[in-house]
């Protein structure tokens, strides 16, 4: 049977080089750049939009339409800390509901 270590050993006046600095940037440059990518692509314009949608929450007034996670549509009646009131329905058939903040996904200002 052949032994693979002797076979891949390097002969007498061989030896083995460690790679540069430099190399082991070659070697995870493809790596760094697609983390680069998923960066740009991904990671940056989610947090845009959460700071927009956060903005968005912050400026909330009474008399605002907004619409819920949930599919609600709804006036906002009244805001608390981290919870609001909304009015569903027009009419007699008007229902008042509470909902967080964060639940909120856009708002229409009336």
């Amino acid at each position: 049977m052949l032994n693979l270590a002797w076979a891949m050993a390097p002969s007498q006046g061989q030896t083995t080089s460690e790679p540069t600095p430099m190399g082991y940037v070659i070697q995870f440059a493809p790596l760094i750049l697609i983390f680069v990518v998923f960066y740009f692509l991904l990671i940056r314009p989610q947090q845009k939009k959460q700071k927009v949608l956060q903005d968005m929450i912050q400026n909330l007034k009474k008399g605002d339409k907004v619409v819920t996670s949930g599919g609600l549509i709804g006036v906002v009646a009244e805001i608390k800390d981290k919870k609001m009131v909304l009015k569903l329905g027009e009419g007699k058939e008007t229902v008042k509901v509470e909902v967080l903040k964060s639940a909120i996904i856009s708002v229409e200002k009336e």
